[in-house]
């Protein structure tokens, strides 16, 4: 199938496809005019790749990784193998270390907002000294 074909039934544009392609997430064949030809296969990958992508993980992670897994969308199943189980580890606790670091930032904003409206600075009706 072409490009634009595989755009139209994943619902991910020919730029992002390509890009894909770039970071080795997607292996089309080349015809004979240039074209790429992606296998029928390619929907189910690249539905894998925006699950991974969506997860927060990287192209760097998702192209070791994709090739562990079957399946997408709510049949996204990993095969597991203790390479894969360890990767998935340091995936897991980069993900953890962001949700913290996320969680007290909103705490150091929230904090700040609070004292801004307990000064009248948030409404406007002080003006900050």
């Amino acid at each position: 199938m072409k490009i634009g074909d595989l755009a139209e039934r994943t619902g991910v544009s020919t730029r992002m496809l390509r890009y894909y392609e770039d970071q080795g997430l997607l292996h089309p064949e080349r015809l004979s005019n240039g074209y790429r030809d992606y296998p029928e296969d390619s929907i189910t990958r690249v539905q894998q790749i925006r699950d991974l992508l969506m997860a927060g993980l990287s192209t760097e992670t998702i192209e070791e990784m994709v090739p562990c897994f079957t399946g997408s969308g709510d049949e996204f199943r990993p095969m597991v193998s203790p390479a894969l189980a360890a990767n998935l580890q340091r995936e897991l606790e980069r993900i953890e270390q962001r949700i913290e670091t996320l969680e007290r930032n909103g705490t150091v904003i929230r904090n700040f907002l609070d004292q801004a409206r307990s000064t009248g600075i948030a409404t406007g009706t002080q003006s900050p000294t």
